[in-house]
């Protein structure tokens, strides 16, 4: 009899299983978008609400500066975002969507309900998930 752990057996593959699996699917959504997926977390945040300061964006999507400042980037020289010293502190940078930034949110508004039918749950299944794996993520944060 072997004892030892089964990868079938372990959550952490389950979920890195599935976070791949999600990020193909996404993956010829976003191209149409001329977005990669870290990108596209970096609009929805901004679509949800801008400004927003660099470093309380990095705070909303868990990314250092060294991962998020060449996102921003990127997105700047495709004039989706601009960068912007804040007219209250000057420390402060914000991170604006141009006009080209905005538009190209409602042609990202399908993207959730095609992952909902690639997925096959429904809409409470998927709240459900949504719901768990927030939980999860939090006392897997607090543990630490």
């Amino acid at each position: 009899m072997n004892d030892a752990p089964r990868l079938d057996h372990q959550v952490c593959f389950a979920l890195y299983s599935a976070s791949r699996a999600a990020t193909a699917v996404y993956r010829p959504l976003l191209e149409d978008l001329g977005l990669t997926y870290p990108q596209y977390l970096v609009m929805l945040v901004l679509w949800e609400a801008e400004p927003k300061g660099v470093k309380e964006l990095g705070v909303d999507l868990g990314l250092d500066s060294g991962t998020l400042s060449p996102l921003l980037k990127r997105l700047e020289a495709m004039e989706l975002v601009e960068r912007r010293r804040s007219a209250e502190d000057e420390r402060r940078v914000e991170v604006h969507l141009t006009p080209a930034g905005r538009a190209l949110s409602g042609k990202a508004n399908a993207i959730p309900q095609r992952l909902a039918e690639a997925a096959g749950l429904s809409a409470v299944e998927l709240e459900q998930l949504r719901s768990t794996l927030e939980r999860l993520t939090d006392a897997l944060h607090s543990s630490r």
